[in-house]
Order: structure tokens, then C-alpha cells, then sequence
């Protein structure tokens, strides 16, 4: 039975606004095989965002001369509610490509971490609604009349959807709208889908996005001739993690996680988990075009 992928990288990405190790910090998470086949485990902590872009980009490179495939799996989300690219008159005929080309024009993230975050979502807010809606969350310093630490109301009929398909099918997943307070999801997502962007400019073709590209459907070996790397959220939360000694609950997560997705490869069973199996067109389609799925999250 021959496997998909060589290697699977977990990312539990970070949106702190200084550099930062330890809890609530960017940790990578590589699960790979060792010169016997045997899978092997290293977790590394950059301090930085940029750090860790560039410290993924080795690993990638790596894998790449050793012709090993790999999957990429990120904590945040890789789109938002259906509507939004409408709702912001953005060109294109792809809503997650023309969401992701707007978020690089508008995020300035440094290389100390110091990022405009908040003003992104502020100025995303005005333009959708000209109030502090549906982006929601910041400390007090950085509340502005377009964004709020508190958020101003629920989401009606004539709404953006506070939640995507797989947020609710995941049950439990945050809200892409909250920016900031624990379990926020917002912040990462603004920052992060930038620095996936540019993996996949750095790489073509090499680089898919699913279910983006590709579509969601059953993943084969034929699917991924010349890929080199898949691209995936995930959401370590659903696998239960027990850190070992001198471990962090971060770097337990991400281990798990890869276990996790090795462990279905291993057993012939990780392709199927890319497809919606009797989940309505409607799911399929907006999942395809901008919201996204969480891998391993059944439809």
C-alpha cells in the first residue's frame, strides 16, 4: 500500500504582537521518516512569524531535494464566510484567491512581529458595514469607531454568517469575526493566510491548496503527480493531547496531530479524509470556492 505523503508538518500559528517562545507562540511541528523508514518527530519554536516562514520554507526545500512529499497543515482558517468577496467587490472569478490577494495588499507584518492586525479588520469592517461589524476584539488602546473589544450585536438574516460550513460542522470551532481574547481565530487568519500565499508564489504549481485546488474529493496518487506539497487547515483541538515530559500542550498539539494524519497514511485511509462524502452540493461549493474545510472534519 503505497503512502501519499513522506512527511506531515503541523503549523500552530500565532498572531503575538512581540517576539515570543513557549505557550501561545508559533510552533512547527515535522513528523518524517528517518534513513530506516521509521517515523521520526521535531518540533521547533521560532520566536517570530517571519522566522517561521523562513524556517518552514528550509524544511520545504528539504523535502524537495530529498523528492519527498509533503502535507502542510494550519491552525487558522484559509477562508471566511461565504459572501465576503462579493460583499467587497473584489475582481476575480476565484473568492478565496481574490480574499487572499486582498489580505496581502493590506497586512503589514514586521519582521519584531508588530502587525496591523486590528487596523486590517477595522478597515474591513468599514467597508463592509461603516461600523465595528462583523470583526470583533482588540484591547481597549487599539478600539477604534470600526472595530470594538466587545462585540456590538449578533449576526442577522442580511449578515455575512458568523461561522463558515466546517466551523459548525466542527463543533466548537471560533469565529473567524473575533480578532483577539483566547481562542480567537481572526488575528491568526489575517496573518497567516499571507504567509501561505507567499509558500505557494515561491513554489507554483508544486504547491495545492485544498480544497481550493483540487476540489473536495478523495485525494489518490494520481491527483498529486508534480505536487510536492498539499496545504490543509486543521484544528489540533479535536485530537487529544497528552504532553510527554519537558513537553508544552503547543508542541504535544502539533506532534498529536501529525500522528494523527501519519498514522491514516500509514493505514491506506488518508485520502478518503479529503472528500465531503454525502455532504449537500451547497457544502461542496463553498468549500471549494472561498470558505475552505477543515481537514479530518466530516461534512
Amino acid at each position: 500500500m503505497s503512502r501519499l505523503f513522506s512527511a506531515y508538518v503541523i503549523v500552530d500559528w500565532s498572531a503575538a504582537a512581540k517576539p515570543a517562545t513557549g505557550p501561545d507562540s508559533v510552533w512547527i511541528g515535522v513528523m518524517k521518516r528517518d534513513l530506516r523508514f521509521r517515523l521520526t518527530f521535531e518540533a521547533f519554536n521560532p520566536p517570530t512569524r517571519a522566522e517561521a516562514e523562513k524556517k518552514l520554507g528550509e524544511i520545504l526545500d528539504d523535502f524537495r531535494k530529498r523528492g519527498e512529499r509533503a502535507l502542510v497543515g494550519f491552525d487558522f482558517p484559509l477562508g471566511f464566510p461565504r459572501g465576503l468577496a462579493k460583499a467587497l467587490s473584489l475582481p476575480g472569478d476565484e473568492p478565496w484567491r481574490a480574499v487572499w490577494d486582498q489580505l496581502d495588499k493590506m497586512v503589514k507584518d514586521k519582521a519584531d512581529n508588530t502587525n496591523n492586525r486590528f487596523g486590517v479588520g477595522s478597515e474591513i469592517n468599514r467597508r463592509l458595514t461603516g461600523g465595528p461589524f462583523p470583526f470583533w476584539g482588540c484591547p481597549p488602546k487599539d478600539a477604534l469607531t470600526t472595530l470594538q473589544p466587545k462585540r456590538p450585536r449578533a449576526h442577522g438574516p442580511g449578515d455575512l454568517p458568523e461561522f463558515r460550513r466546517t466551523d459548525l460542522a466542527a463543533k466548537g470551532a471560533a469565529s473567524i469575526w473575533k480578532l483577539y481574547y483566547n481562542g480567537s481565530v481572526g488575528g491568526q487568519a489575517i496573518l497567516g493566510i499571507p504567509a501561505v500565499r507567499r509558500l505557494k508564489l515561491a513554489r507554483g504549481e508544486a504547491v495545492k491548496v485544498w480544497p481550493f485546488e483540487g476540489g473536495f474529493k478523495a485525494l489518490t496518487e494520481a491527483d498529486l503527480a508534480g505536487v510536492e506539497v498539499v496545504v490543509a487547515e486543521v484544528y489540533p483541538s479535536l485530537y487529544k493531547a497528552q504532553p510527554q515530559p519537558g513537553e508544552i500542550k503547543d508542541q504535544a498539539q502539533v506532534r498529536v496531530t501529525a500522528e494523527h494524519f501519519a498514522r491514516l497514511d500509514e493505514t491506506g485511509k488518508l485520502g478518503a479524509i479529503f472528500a465531503a462524502t454525502g455532504s449537500a452540493a451547497d457544502t461542496v461549493v463553498d468549500a471549494e470556492t472561498e470558505e475552505g474545510w477543515i481537514l479530518g472534519v466530516e461534512a
